[in-house]
């Protein structure tokens, strides 16, 4: 689906959303199995939402996804607009790059 997404102009080609195989070892995913990953670290707003709402669209209600965003503004807008469209924030933590690790929960909404 990505790549007819991205032929169609609705993704940038260096879009990566990936499964994982198995849990990645940190603090943030002992609380929650990670199912996809997604890095928007070199995205600017609307197009870091967009491509972390295209990744949650991909998913099915219940699975997470790990999210790694920098910036203030998507540091702010990601996650609020993520509630407002019912999915559950699990988790938010910065490092001292500035790179913030945002997990998701999909909700049963769109």
């Amino acid at each position: 689906m990505a790549e007819h997404l991205h032929h169609m102009g609705w993704m940038p080609a260096n879009f990566r959303a990936q499964p994982t195989d198995e849990n990645k070892s940190s603090d943030m995913t002992d609380t929650a199995t990670v199912d996809q990953e997604l890095d928007i670290t070199s995205e600017v707003c609307p197009m870091t939402f967009v491509r972390t709402r295209l990744a949650l669209d991909r998913m099915r209600p219940g699975q997470v996804l790990l999210v790694r965003l920098r910036g203030e503004e998507p540091l702010q807008n990601v996650p609020r607009t993520a509630r407002e469209q019912g999915h559950e924030v699990v988790s938010l933590e910065t490092d001292a790059e500035g790179v913030a690790t945002l997990l998701l929960r999909r909700g049963g909404g769109s």
